[in-house]
């Protein structure tokens, strides 16, 4: 066998093939994708028809990624799925040193007012919508300016609360969580603003429950009581390979990166998101609307 040699047309295939990728990962996949992805999940206790949901989480809003026109162009696809609810679910401002061009609150929230859905709009706060608030961490209070913004613009913000919605004559009820890395603290500690029990003893009847939390951590505290929950905050790693994320936000590692998660009989989504945070690249995970289309569990099935 001949030993191998690095030719010049194998060394520079290698440069083309690592620019080509470098290229996709800092410019295609975060600045101009877009992708609807869809989920089934089963809903134990469903009354009757489940609405669609499309979730929306991580905008970072800011260039050269995250301009007001694709802000637009985003909202506009989502209205064209012709959701029954919309969830926004947190990191709407960008608090990190990628943003060339800031977008001005006033703006993200008066573009998320164009959103359309016949049972509303319901947003909750992310870490960096606190972080982004200088005098929310001063003052250590709240709400962050983002979140008044957004509600000005007549969007429902739900900071630890629980609304009762129906949907086609089934009733259920959507629980917002603040936001649990509210405050850092310095060493890697955060002081969160969210009441998981709080929030859930707001619910006053048996109607099942549809969890908003901007952290996926929060899931292992999740009751089964809760049909779904439905997260942001990780970019599914921002890098992903064969369903794996080598680096996540989250002390869960991978097990809470991404996607449709099933534990001990609950269920939990997990949004990729739409901006980057920390390294401005994405790599087989691009920018995602989700959609949310539940089944009710069938009679067979309550009884097996």
């Amino acid at each position: 066998m001949k030993p191998f040699r690095i030719t010049r047309r194998f060394f520079a295939a290698g440069i083309f093939g690592s620019a080509a990728s470098g290229a996709y990962a800092g410019v295609v996949e975060p600045g101009l994708r877009l992708v609807t992805t869809t989920y089934r999940p089963t809903l134990r206790g469903w009354p009757g028809p489940a609405p669609r949901i499309a979730a929306l989480a991580d905008l970072h809003a800011g260039a050269p990624y995250m301009k007001l026109s694709r802000i637009e162009a985003i909202i506009a696809a989502t209205n064209a799925l012709q959701p029954d609810l919309v969830v926004l679910l947190g990191d709407f401002c960008a608090s990190h040193r990628l943003v060339t061009a800031p977008v001005p609150i006033a703006d993200i929230a008066r573009a998320h007012a164009a959103l359309r859905a016949p049972l509303g709009v319901f947003a909750i706060a992310g870490n960096h919508d606190w972080w982004d608030d200088h005098t929310a961490q001063r003052s250590r209070r709240g709400p962050p300016a983002m979140m008044r913004a957004l509600g000005d613009a007549g969007i429902h913000v739900l900071t630890n609360q629980a609304v009762r919605l129906n949907h086609r004559g089934a009733a259920f009820w959507l629980a917002g969580l603040d936001d649990q890395l509210a405050f850092p603290l310095g060493r890697g500690r955060f002081k969160g603003c969210d009441d998981l029990p709080g929030t859930l003893a707001r619910v006053t009847d048996n109607a099942p429950i549809i969890l908003l939390a901007h952290e996926p951590n929060i899931f292992k505290r999740v009751p089964e009581r809760v049909a779904l929950t439905l997260c942001g905050h990780t970019h599914g790693g921002q890098v992903r390979i064969l369903g794996y994320s080598p680096v996540t936000p989250s002390s869960s590692g991978n097990q809470y990166a991404y996607g449709h998660i099933v534990e001990h009989g609950r269920q939990m989504i997990v949004s990729g998101g739409l901006g980057c945070s920390i390294a401005p690249i994405r790599f087989g995970v691009p920018p995602e609307i989700v959609l949310v289309e539940p089944m009710a569990q069938t009679a067979s099935e309550r009884l097996a």
